[in-house]
């Protein structure tokens, strides 16, 4: 055995000296001059790894869409995997000198060029004009996470939806796509639902690529040359070199010749989110947030709230006293204080929760039922409500946190006059913990942009508040009884099928597109419908073949007490406990000074007398970012 290695070495000796010859040979030829050669060490600022540490810690994630930050996921993967992989050396591959080929040429002399494929490229945004409109938009919400873009969602959110959109269509050039940030286009939002919440009414106002021609300086009219033996010069009785008068364009028509922004957006938007209208022209300095002078929501419930049940000795059951809310829900009108409907973040540094109710009521939905569900017999019929209601503004979660407690007298649990009690934050300065209603059947209804607000005061007096007078005073003046009327939308508003019907009612019109996003949907409550009544009538409960079962219990006590919460939403409570007995939580300047001083100043005060304070929270989580980087690197 040992002669057998002997001998292969001895074999193998000449050839594996041969190809490291050869090998160095070729990477010398290969290799570039000293004076080109750029070493990086391991730890040098200027090697790749670090330069790659660097870019990661500047680089901003929170503003990229869904998509940009999936790419950037599979090019940091595929960095991974080639860091990963140890260096192959190159093998050196001896072949033959190749065969002489022939060279095409030209008739002048000259190889032909090769075709150079296209490469896509955007729209040149200095060739066309811009114009400033407003869109009002609807979108289902349940399946997004609020209107506002937020990098800290898993989920899409409406502007991203939007963005997307117009990036597409070239209605907008931003200077990187992938980002969004609609800072440079005059961009304003009406309202800012949250999480699930829709709208039937939303309003937007962007600029955006417009058909017009883009403006000229004016010049002194040129005249044409109709040079003989031409077309012109045929068809005009003038003699050969006369001049004539060039031909007036046409004049621009603001809705014929402009993009059908409706039309483009809708085909690029999901199902869920559509473009109703948009106004060419707006009033001078409008805005969808302040100029917008009322704002509507609903919010829809079902009457019985609940499945009809076998109920437990004392407990409420899910049909809904209609009147009970109506009373409750007419103490929300007026200017009121409404510190404890809502949800106070310290973030914003709220100080004044002071808003006006125009008017707040319990309406029926006419025409809409149960979808045949009636499985509890008797005179009573399922029905379709909403809760109105119509303001200036309104604080985070304000609505839901209303509705909740309206539930709750609806159920019989709380009396009408609670509402009028926790208004009352001279004698109840803090929330007590009750969980607000679910968001999905809320709906941001319509935005109202008036020409100008017209009120009836007390004493019956009709006035229009003229462009001079502070318009909004009397929203927050408490002693202000009259009604407020917004008759005239102050916003020409072009619907999508006044431009042409078959927009709106063609094929693939508008409606057609949601007639298939609804069918789908009704098929399934249809079928859900179907079954939920043969399942509750097919059974003889009159039969009782087995043993009696015993009433739920919670803490030794009878009574487990189920609380509507809106939507799909019910909770057991056991024994429930009444709003003005909960828990109270802590009032709002408590909530704000801890908050501050989680930033590093002494209270809220200290930090609202310090100018710029949000820059100046900005400038020290820096500050503490680039001190850790430091760290890092020392280490």
């Amino acid at each position: 055995m040992n002669s057998f290695r002997a001998l292969r070495r001895t074999i193998q000796g000449p050839a594996q000296a041969h190809k490291r010859a050869v090998t160095f040979g070729i990477t010398t030829a290969t290799r570039p001059s000293s004076s080109h050669i750029t070493t990086h060490l391991p730890n040098s600022p200027q090697s790749p790894s670090n330069q790659n540490i660097e870019a990661k810690k500047t680089m901003d994630y929170q503003d990229w869409t869904k998509e940009r930050l999936l790419e950037r996921v599979k090019e940091l993967e595929a960095q991974l995997k080639t860091q990963s992989q140890p260096p192959q050396q190159p093998t050196p591959v001896l072949q033959p000198p190749a065969a002489a080929t022939p060279t095409i040429t030209t008739e002048e002399g000259e190889p032909p060029k090769k075709k150079q494929k296209k490469k896509p490229t955007g729209i040149d945004p200095s060739r066309y004009s811009t114009r400033l409109i407003a869109l009002k938009l609807s979108y289902l919400g349940k399946n997004y996470g609020g209107f506002e873009h937020s990098g800290y969602s898993n989920v899409p959110s409406i502007e991203e939806e939007l963005w997307k959109a117009l990036v597409k269509g070239c209605l907008i050039t931003p200077a990187d796509p992938s980002k969004i940030d609609f800072a440079p286009f005059e961009y304003s939002k009406c309202g800012r639902t949250d999480r699930g919440v829709s709208a039937f009414g939303q309003v937007i106002s962007i600029r955006v690529r417009s058909n017009r021609p883009p403006s000229k300086p004016e010049q002194p009219a040129e005249e044409d040359v109709v040079m003989e033996g031409t077309p012109e010069q045929n068809n005009t009785p003038q003699l050969p070199g006369k001049k004539q008068q060039r031909k007036p364009q046409k004049e621009w028509e603001d809705i014929v010749d402009e993009i059908n922004y409706p039309k483009v957006l809708n085909r690029l938007l999901p199902p869920d989110i559509k473009i109703l209208a948009w106004a060419p022209t707006l009033p001078e300095g409008f805005s969808a947030r302040f100029s917008c002078y009322e704002r509507q929501y609903r919010y829809f419930f079902t009457n019985p709230s609940m499945a009809p049940t076998l109920l437990a000795p004392g407990e409420k059951s899910g049909w809904l006293d209609i009147a009970a809310m109506k009373k409750a829900a007419k103490y929300f009108e007026g200017l009121h204080d409404f510190r404890n409907f809502c949800k106070v973040d310290g973030g914003k540094q709220i100080t004044s929760f002071q808003r006006r109710i125009f008017e707040c009521d319990i309406e029926e939905v006419e025409g809409q039922d149960l979808g045949g569900v009636n499985f509890w017999g008797g005179e009573k019929k399922g029905k379709v409500y909403y809760f109105h209601v119509r303001g200036s503004a309104f604080l985070w979660h304000q609505i839901r946190h209303m509705v909740a407690i309206v539930f709750n007298v609806g159920q019989g649990l709380e009396r009408p006059e609670v509402v009028r009690e926790l208004l009352d934050v001279e004698r109840n300065g803090r929330k007590p913990g009750y969980i607000m209603a679910e968001e999905v059947p809320l709906v941001l209804w319509d935005c109202v942009f008036p020409k100008r607000p017209e009120i009836v005061t007390g004493e019956g007096e009709r006035k229009v508040l003229s462009r001079g007078e502070d318009e909004r005073a009397f929203m927050h003046d408490p002693d202000f009884k009259g009604e407020i009327k917004f008759e005239d939308d102050g916003v020409d508003w072009v619907w999508l099928g006044e431009d042409q019907p078959g927009n709106l009612m063609g094929s693939n019109g508008l409606v057609d597109q949601l007639w298939e996003y609804w069918h789908e949907r009704k098929m399934d409550e249809l079928l859900s419908g179907l079954l939920l009544q043969q399942v509750a009538t097919r059974a003889d409960l009159t039969r009782k073949l087995g043993k009696e079962e015993t009433a739920p219990k919670k803490n030794g006590k009878e009574n487990l007490q189920r609380v509507y919460k809106g939507g799909n939403m019910t909770r057991s409570s056991g024994v429930y406990v009444p709003v003005m007995k909960k828990e109270l939580m802590p009032t709002p300047v408590e909530i704000n000074h801890k908050w501050a001083q989680s930033k590093g100043f002494k209270d809220s005060e200290d930090m609202a007398n310090t100018k710029n304070w949000r820059s100046v929270i900005k400038a020290n989580k820096a500050a503490d970012k680039a001190a850790a980087a430091g760290g890092e690197k020392s280490v």
